[in-house]
């Protein structure tokens, strides 16, 4: 079976090289009990210094809504939301809209749809049959890792029922910290009904929230495994995940000699400078499942006044959390990027589609 890789080399914050490869095998199709299909494609991060990460990339209708464009209403309220009168918009059935502006309960509905998906992949399918429910804990990170459904995923696809572990971690601001001026506050588990009889009982960890940085996700391994001492597999969901994040998941020594496989919605992302946490798509067709879905989504952002791809730094995450928890706040911080790299808003951008859409029908 072919593959592509695909070399990258870049210098980290303690001016370290990482140079390495993602390799990616072919797509390959199937089906789950869910009754829901989709492809996944197999693939690894290899880096010449350290172990590699295996890890999953999987394409469904759910998925693509998520990271590409989906077809919408243009509804009063979210129209609202992104800057718009909606008595001065022509009415239309539906417009294309990219998964950034996918917002609060229906992105918690979608990415519910997309989390059975990859749940029921056949990739997954080895663990559950080898292990029982007992054997399996859900730990979903604060806050959007709440958001992703992984139990009730795994519950639809096999009835078992699951312990799940909410833990939180997450970012403090640090200035001493280089280039991300945040450190890694850790860590509340919320486990205290757990006798020591349960944990050693863990032996697999199914780890719910994306990854950009990387900082978060290392230390929150480091944290289950000291607490969960008989554990035999990581299994980390982050429907976003970026290169350098994996990278550094990959070199840190807490992870060694602990098989972790990711699991990303579509493709990874760039987190390299000069944009590092604002992480958008890669424009190389092999990195997609369809190369059609990059270009329409390429094609919706456009081009600014000096003709640069605002693609090339629409983060694929912006707020990360805040389009679960605050649509508004996910607006803004879409209008503060646009706003410093192009000049632009995202209402500027939706009321070029509309035009856009009205002139194909005309």
């Amino acid at each position: 079976m072919n593959s592509f890789i695909y070399p990258f080399a870049f210098t980290e914050d303690d001016a370290s090289q990482v140079q390495g490869s993602l390799e990616l095998e072919e797509p390959l199709p199937y089906r789950h009990r869910g009754q829901g299909s989709g492809f996944y494609r197999q693939g690894r991060i290899l880096l010449e210094d350290g172990p590699r990460l295996d890890l999953v990339l999987y394409h469904s209708q759910a998925t693509e809504a998520f990271i590409y464009l989906r077809k919408a209403p243009l509804d009063r309220n979210l129209l609202e939301i992104i800057g718009l009168n909606p008595a001065e918009i022509p009415t239309l059935p539906e417009v294309p809209l990219p998964g950034q502006l996918c917002l609060g309960a229906e992105r918690v509905h979608r990415v519910g749809v997309a989390m059975r998906d990859v749940i029921g992949s056949p990739v997954l399918r080895p663990t559950f049959a080898h292990y029982r429910q007992q054997n399996i804990a859900v730990f979903p990170i604060v806050r959007e890792g709440l958001k992703y459904q992984v139990s009730e995923a795994i519950f639809d696809e096999y009835g078992d029922y699951c312990d799940e572990i909410v833990l939180d971690a997450h970012h403090v601001f640090d200035q001493s910290v280089p280039i991300y001026n945040r450190k890694v506050e850790m860590t509340l588990f919320k486990d205290k009904d757990f006798d020591q009889v349960r944990r050693e009982n863990i032996h697999v960890a199914f780890i719910a929230d994306s990854i950009a940085s990387g900082l978060v996700m290392k230390e929150v391994i480091a944290r289950i495994r000291d607490r969960f001492d008989r554990l035999r597999q990581v299994e980390v969901i982050a429907p976003l995940a970026t290169i350098r994040g994996l990278c550094r998941l990959a070199r840190a020594e807490t992870t060694r000699g602990l098989p972790i496989r990711l699991h990303v919605f579509e493709t990874l992302l760039n987190a390299l400078p000069p944009d590092y946490y604002y992480s958008a798509h890669y424009n190389v067709p092999q990195l997609h499942f369809d190369p059609r879905l990059e270009e329409a989504y390429r094609a919706w952002w456009g081009q600014d006044d000096a003709g640069r791809w605002i693609a090339d730094t629409a983060c694929a995450g912006y707020g990360w959390s805040e389009v679960f928890f605050s649509p508004r706040r996910q607006i803004e911080m879409i209008n503060a990027e646009l706003g410093a790299r192009h000049g632009l808003t995202i209402a500027d951008l939706l009321k070029r589609r509309i035009a856009q859409s009205l002139a194909v029908q005309s």
